[in-house]
């Protein structure tokens, strides 16, 4: 089983970016869950929604406390929330900054992790550019297809559909692909310096 905790804020797509998660993965052929964790139900009040993936069905109902991936859709929650609490030492992490790790003060967490699996993408910034709200769902979960291959961009690009429709399909499927493309590239310029 795979399980993945996405942090953020609520008017940020927290919820809706674990289901489509689910939704990507069950087209897939996967079991998938998706459920969120509220705590004061107001915008902009920390959010926490939790995605399993497996090939098995999901009897469990908790939340994930020990995630294999992190995507941390507010970098300000850093300060505030213990994101990084539980995650396996192999995990994936994927952060919406344009700055690196160690501009986060993250270099210790860094370095101490496999560097094919840590990634961050200015994802408010894509999401402005394509569907001119700082919603950064979206481009987290092509970002994320992109950096754990536990997901097809082509299953996100699905869900997208699904979910939207008209404009706002059409820009977010256009967010998708350029946050794939870019956590790719990170990636892959990553491994040639390594």
């Amino acid at each position: 089983m795979f399980e993945l905790r996405i942090h953020g804020r609520g008017g940020q797509g927290v919820v809706t970016a674990a289901e489509m998660v689910s939704m990507a993965a069950f087209s897939e052929g996967q079991h998938a869950q998706a459920f969120p964790s509220f705590g004061s139900e107001r915008m902009g009040a920390p959010v926490v929604s939790f995605c399993r993936l497996s090939d098995r069905e999901i009897r469990l109902r908790e939340p994930i406390m020990e995630p294999d991936a992190l995507i941390v859709q507010d970098v300000t929650l850093l300060h505030q929330v213990e994101v990084f609490d539980g995650l396996k030492p192999d995990g994936y992490i994927l952060l919406n900054t344009p700055h690196d790790f160690a501009a986060l003060g993250l270099h210790d967490l860094a370095t101490n992790r496999p560097a094919e699996r840590l990634a961050t993408l200015a994802a408010t910034e894509i999401a402005l550019r394509h569907i001119h709200r700082p919603i950064p769902n979206v481009p987290l979960i092509a970002g994320f297809s992109a950096l754990s291959g536990r997901i097809r961009l082509d299953s996100v690009i699905a869900a997208i559909a699904k979910k939207f429709s008209g404009k706002i399909a059409e820009g977010n499927i256009a967010a998708a692909n350029e946050a794939y493309q870019q956590v790719k590239t990170q990636i892959m310029e990553r491994s040639a310096h390594a």
